[in-house]
């Protein structure tokens, strides 16, 4: 009759066992599952932060830009990649509006500025600031001259500088730069379609300025131009 209790009595325990087993089984399976939401979400939330803070840095603050063209020659060169300060004049709205809402600045003589190019915006260009609002800009045998002082530029550079053609490329007569309104140049001076062939730029469709050269490869002869890694631009 003992031994029979007893067997009925371990009998229950072993069941009671297999019982607390299988609860701490389902319970520690909640729990897992929880933990794993948990971390699913932590990312989620995190990837969502860093994709706000990009698109807000960008839009607002710094914009990276690629070199396509030889304008800019010596100072830019092809492959430079680049970056830009969106936020040193002001505020704009992104993309698809590309409108200055908040202007405190403007752009200085000798600046190199990204901008809408006038005559198709769905390109950027970039050049140099030559002339600002007021400004008389003249050109007399490639030399540029403001309210008819000559200018001092040492970013200029010609392809054959003692070569003339006919047109405003070499010779421009006096032109007032309109209020709110840039003249640009490309430093290739020879090599550039710049304000001397397409007039002004609105300083509204200035994005910023170019600061800094983060990458640069050729693509051909040495690819990586390490020299000009983390260059600032003149």
């Amino acid at each position: 009759m003992f031994r029979q209790k007893g067997n009925a009595d371990n009998a229950g325990a072993v069941v009671n066992s297999r019982i607390q087993v299988k609860n701490q089984s389902e319970s520690k399976g909640k729990t897992g599952h929880k933990s794993a939401l948990g971390v699913l979400r932590e990312y989620t939330e995190a990837l969502l932060v860093a994709l706000v803070l990009a698109f807000f840095i960008r839009s607002f603050v710094v914009q990276a830009f690629k070199i396509p063209s030889g304008s800019m020659l010596p100072t830019l060169q092809i492959g430079d990649h680049i970056l830009v300060n969106k936020f040193l004049y002001g505020l704009r709205l992104p993309y698809p509006f590309e409108k200055s809402f908040v202007e405190w600045k403007q752009p200085s003589r000798g600046d190199v500025v990204v901008f809408i190019y006038p005559k198709d915006r769905s390109k950027d260009f970039i050049k140099r600031v030559v002339g600002i609002p007021g400004d008389s800009v003249e050109i007399r045998h490639k030399r540029v001259f403001i309210n008819g002082e000559p200018v001092d530029d040492p970013h200029a550079v010609f392809a054959d500088e003692s070569r003339e053609i006919p047109g405003p490329r070499d010779n421009m007569g006096p032109t007032v730069v309109p209020a709110h309104n840039l003249f640009v140049m490309g430093d290739n001076r020879d090599r550039s379609h710049d304000g001397r062939f397409w007039g002004f730029v609105d300083i509204e469709d200035v994005k910023g300025k170019a600061f800094l050269i983060y990458w640069s490869w050729d693509g051909q002869d040495r690819w990586v131009r390490w020299e000009r890694l983390g260059s600032f631009i003149p």
